[in-house]
């Protein structure tokens, strides 16, 4: 009996050890490349009319942290519910595309205020991982998406601490043994995913352990949007692909976070770039190379996808390309109008670099901003253009 019980064991560990490093394979299907669309449980949408052929996985956003478990906040967001009978609608999507892998993603800007108290010890850590194995299993889920913003940052006025840099990382590699454990005990082909989404500057780098993290993650999302956001009040590219040196001297691009990544020690396969389905504007902006870079008399505020199409029909408004940052950008001289969006070029240049690196492929926020799948069409058919 003895005998048999090291057998298991050893079996166990090697199991878990095959599922952290060699068996550690995120893609779906016939896919080369990881499509990942962020779904927002808060917003007015028909999950069920979502084109899950053109998806490898979706992320439910959000759940919530409470009392230091994985829970559906019953006080939802922008006074809607999130609860389980939508992940019951995207698990039938699966229909469609048999391959699609479904996730739960917890916290987000709004919900990251209990992160830290989380991952303070091992006892809560511990009963936050019980309790991510206790959602994942409940709604039939394929994994969990931690979106932490951010590591030892007040991001929306939060609880944070020097400790989470560490803690971070050992939160994380808790979830993996957990949901690595219970994926052997059910005898599953497949493992549960674990994920994470990261800043795309240089502060959320040096304050969590990249490199050490990616050993248990199973790919990261990059939020490379908001470069130039609602703190700013320059008028700037807020997703840009490279750098321009009419940036501030704290300019960003996705190129930039890319790199950062894989310095810190992440695969190019774990890495996914991030790309927003919506826009920013900003206002009173001086009127000189045609309002980029300019200071503004606002910050970056967001808006709709539709109200980007809308300023595309508007005849006050030119779009002007930037040939270094590979970025669009809509000018409005007789208001004094800037805006910052992607469009079908800007996306097009992206996947061309997602296969130039050979990193894992794209994130997105969020599918409901969409018209007509124009950019989730330019998303596929650049990544499989050759």
């Amino acid at each position: 009996m003895k005998s048999f019980k090291i057998l298991i064991f050893s079996l166990a560990a090697i199991w878990l050890a095959c599922f952290m490093n060699a068996c550690n394979n995120s893609k779906t299907g016939n896919s080369p490349y990881m499509v990942v669309a962020y779904i927002a449980g808060f917003r007015d949408f028909d999950f069920n009319s979502i084109d899950a052929s053109k998806l490898t996985h979706i992320n439910y956003a959000f759940a919530n942290i409470l009392n230091g478990e994985v829970k559906f906040d019953t006080s939802g967001i922008d006074n809607s519910d999130l609860k389980s009978e939508d992940i019951s609608v995207l698990n039938n999507l699966k229909k469609v595309n048999p391959q699609l892998k479904i996730l739960i993603s917890v916290g987000g800007w709004g919900w990251s205020g209990n992160f830290s108290d989380a991952a303070l010890t091992d006892s809560t850590r511990n009963r936050f991982a019980k309790s991510a194995v206790d959602f994942i299993i409940e709604n039939k889920l394929d994994g969990i998406d931690l979106d932490w913003e951010y590591p030892n940052q007040v991001g929306a006025g939060n609880v944070y601490r020097k400790e989470d840099v560490k803690n971070f990382t050992l939160l994380l590699r808790e979830i993996r043994l957990a949901i690595d454990s219970i994926a052997y005990a059910e005898g599953r082909d497949e493992k549960y995913l674990l994920t994470i989404a990261t800043g795309a500057d240089s502060v959320y780098i040096v304050n969590t352990e990249l490199g050490e993290i990616a050993r248990y993650v199973d790919f990261i999302n990059i939020m490379s949007y908001d470069l130039h956001n609602g703190l700013t009040s320059q008028a700037g590219h807020h997703t840009n692909l490279y750098i321009s040196p009419y940036d501030t001297p704290y300019g960003d691009a996705t190129e930039h976070a890319v790199n950062m990544h894989l310095q810190a020690g992440v695969p190019p396969s774990k890495i996914n770039i991030g790309i927003p389905f919506y826009g920013r504007m900003w206002k009173g902006v001086i009127p000189e190379n045609n309002g980029l870079y300019q200071e503004a008399g606002t910050t970056g505020q967001s808006i709709s996808y539709r109200e980007v199409m809308e300023a595309l029909m508007d005849n006050k408004y030119e779009r002007y390309w930037d040939t270094i940052a590979s970025a669009p950008w809509l000018w409005n001289s007789t208001d004094s109008v800037f805006i910052s969006y992607d469009d079908a070029e800007s996306i097009a240049a992206k996947m061309e670099y997602v296969k130039k690196m050979k990193i894992g492929g794209v994130m997105y926020w969020e599918y409901s901003e969409d018209i007509n799948e124009m950019l989730l069409d330019g998303i596929v058919k650049g990544l499989h253009r050759k």
